[in-house]
């Protein structure tokens, strides 16, 4: 059959016109003849010739007007091809699985390929899968690497059913078919100066000496600054070795700026300095701590500088010989492995007792609470602060949610009948009543604000305390006025003690007053077998100068039988991972107190030769409660940290949510050998 070539379009009208011309001039001959006969016959004689002429160029133009015009077509898309296949950017054709169709040269030479190439474009860039491909967006750009360099793929879709509009020779039934088309740019250079514009950022570093005065003390004179000079000397040998800059500010305190590139290497390092530097011996009886504070990712130098205070202030309140890096909201955590020194001064807990006693004479309730689920030494501190707001005539109120059976001797030791107040204990929907612009919130024995009995108080106060004696982490309470927080303490219940001697001449505690707070000291220091220092036994004294009674005290402190099973079935149950670390789950089935019943279990397994760290879990409420315990080899806090809890580098514990309890003893395994494997503990 043969085919028919039709014109279309204005072509097609352009090479009518003569024609249609024709008929015009024809309609125009008929009134000729009435005006003239002869100029009529005339008039119609030209138009036959004139139809003939036109109809002769029509026939004979238009095959050559259609060779022309295909010939063009075919070199105009000669040309496309031509253009597209000397393209500069690496450009190729993808059908709808990702199968490469047409390449052009600069991708044949970027991935190596030719043009019978026709795999999956996932062989050469394994980041374009097929669900990058059919992502349900018209262009899609992802960054890929090959062969060490860095390209921008950007990719169009191009839908059959558009190209095809109108089409005679195919129909498309499926609209959601479609070609993809792949641009890659090569960004190689613009991301080494992205990288080279990051690492040259500079960094704030802030490092201090902990022990400054302690260590100078354990030394001869003569000695001392030799001490010092070598301190030095690795101070600025390590940061020099880094082109850094290291300024002395003053005897114990030096800031350090650095460009970013080296903190990786630093990290990688785990920051040896403060290892190093605890090798220096010249005589001192003490080895030198430090604790450094490092800030980035900052808008300004400024702000890197803040968070770099920041950092510092969190190392020292953490306990000091270890590194804390902060960028933005983000906080990373280094060393922390030894315990802090204790401070044979008090000073400082005279001056916090001073600032203690102005805040709560300003004000004219106090409202204190602990931790969730309160233990004794929550408790104990708790009724050594009422003891100091009581002796100036202050309202006080301590918040208590639920009484463990561990805490009812001793609560009922505070009735009526003994003077005390009724409203002395409350609940969270009272303390949110009565807390106003007059009120001072009093937080012991934890820092973080989601731990405490009634977190919501926090944001209404004004006015807020905190004594604790745990290490800070990254969700600390930080709008208070006065904050007391010391890692060598052994208990809230010691520093309260400290605070009391202080606070007033007129004070005066009870008997049983007394009881508490020693039998908070004695709850967290395992009968004085565990954290113990000079403080705390003068703290001890103190106290039963006061009336403690050590009797008495025990017999509050004894567990009821379910208790005592508890905990013998929890120690009888545990299981030893990887030689040297007790695992147990605490049954809390008809305990009243599963939580302090698993601690004591945990105490319990460090009697077992060769144990050095146990973890004993307890399940209640909903969560799953982690009790670690340690005597001097493993850091128990740095573990618990990693499952967001914290506490001392021999106690701590750790809060699971949405977690069942053998995911619970994967997830800490897991955690056990990952720390090992990164050398963060050793067995």
């Amino acid at each position: 059959m043969k085919t028919k070539i039709k014109l279309k379009g204005q072509l097609r009208n352009y090479m009518y016109w003569p024609l249609i011309l024709t008929i015009v001039l024809a309609v125009i001959n008929v009134p000729a003849y009435f005006i003239n006969l002869k100029l009529g016959a005339l008039f119609s004689a030209f138009v036959v010739i004139y139809f003939l002429f036109v109809l002769f160029a029509y026939f004979y133009n238009k095959p050559v007007i259609l060779n022309e015009l295909i010939n063009f077509a075919t070199q105009y898309g000669t040309v496309q091809k031509r253009l597209l296949d000397e393209f500069q950017v690496a450009y190729a054709l993808l059908d709808y699985s990702g199968k490469i169709l047409w390449c052009n040269k600069q991708f044949e030479v970027l991935s190596g390929k030719d043009k019978n190439y026709h795999k999956s474009i996932t062989s050469i860039f394994p980041a374009l899968t097929r669900e990058v491909l059919k992502r349900d967006r018209e262009i899609i750009e992802v960054d890929v690497t090959f062969q060490n360099r860095y390209y921008r793929a950007s990719m169009n879709k191009i839908y059959f059913d558009t190209v095809t509009d109108n089409n005679e020779v195919i129909s498309v039934e499926q609209s959601n078919q479609f070609l993809t088309v792949l641009y890659l740019f090569d960004e190689t250079k613009l991301h080494q100066y992205m990288v080279e514009n990051q690492e040259q950022k500079q960094i704030c570093s802030l490092v201090y000496i902990d022990n400054y005065d302690e260590a100078l003390a354990s030394i001869e004179e003569v000695k001392r600054s030799l001490l010092m000079a070598l301190v030095d000397r690795k101070v600025n040998k390590y940061f020099t070795e880094r082109d850094a800059i290291v300024k002395k500010l003053e005897k114990d305190k030096y800031f350090v700026v650095f460009k970013q590139k080296y903190l990786k290497d630093l990290i990688a390092d785990r920051f040896s300095l403060i290892e190093d530097v605890k090798t220096i011996r010249v005589g001192n009886e003490m080895a030198v701590t430090l604790s450094i504070g490092v800030g980035m990712g900052g808008s300004t130098y400024g702000q890197n500088y803040d968070y770099a205070r920041m950092s510092i202030e969190l190392a020292l309140g953490r306990g000091g010989d270890q590194v804390v890096v902060r960028e933005g909201e983000n906080i990373t955590y280094f060393g922390g492995k030894t315990r802090q020194v204790e401070k044979m001064t008090r000073v400082k807990a005279r001056v916090k007792a001073n600032s203690l006693r102005e805040i709560i004479d300003s004000k004219e309730r106090v409202i204190i609470m602990g931790h969730s689920i309160s233990d004794v030494d929550s408790f104990g501190a708790a009724i050594g602060v009422y003891c100091a707001a009581h002796v100036l005539g202050k309202r006080v109120n301590i918040v208590i949610n639920e009484v463990t059976s561990s805490l009812r001797p001793l609560k009922e030791l505070f009735t009526v009948e003994r003077g005390y107040p009724h409203d002395l204990f409350i609940r969270n929907e009272t303390a949110l009543e009565l807390v106003d612009s007059n009120t001072v919130v009093m937080v012991v024995d934890t820092n973080r604000a989601s731990y405490t009995e009634c977190p919501e108080l926090l944001n209404r106060a004004k006015t807020i305390v905190v004594f604790d004696h745990h290490r800070q982490g990254s969700d600390m309470i930080d709008n208070a006025v006065l904050s007391y927080i010391e890692t060598y303490a052994s208990s809230t219940c010691e520093m309260v003690a400290e605070v009391l001697q202080y606070f007033s001449a007129n004070i005066h505690l009870e008997p049983q007053e007394a009881d508490c707070i020693y039998a908070g000291i004695l709850i967290d220091t395992d009968n004085f077998n565990t954290k113990t220092g000079v403080r705390t036994f003068e703290a001890a004294a103190y106290l039963r100068r006061c009336g403690a009674e050590v009797t008495r005290v025990r017999k509050l402190l004894r567990d009821d039988m379910k208790s005592y099973k508890a905990r013998a079935e929890a120690v009888r149950r545990a299981d030893v991972y990887r030689g040297v670390f007790a695992v147990s789950v605490c049954p809390g089935n008809g305990v009243e107190s599963p939580t302090i019943v698993g601690a004591q279990a945990a105490n319990e397994l460090l009697n077992i030769v060769g144990i050095k760290a146990s973890f004993v879990l307890t399940e209640h409420n909903g969560k799953i409660y982690i009790s670690a315990r340690s005597i001097d080899e493993i850091n128990v806090q740095l573990i618990m940290e990693k499952l967001g809890g914290g506490g001392h580098l021999n106690v701590a514990g750790a809060q699971l949510k949405d977690c069942g309890m053998e995911e619970a003893i994967l997830l800490l395994e897991n955690t056990l050998d990952k720390m090992i494997e990164e050398g963060e503990i050793s067995i």
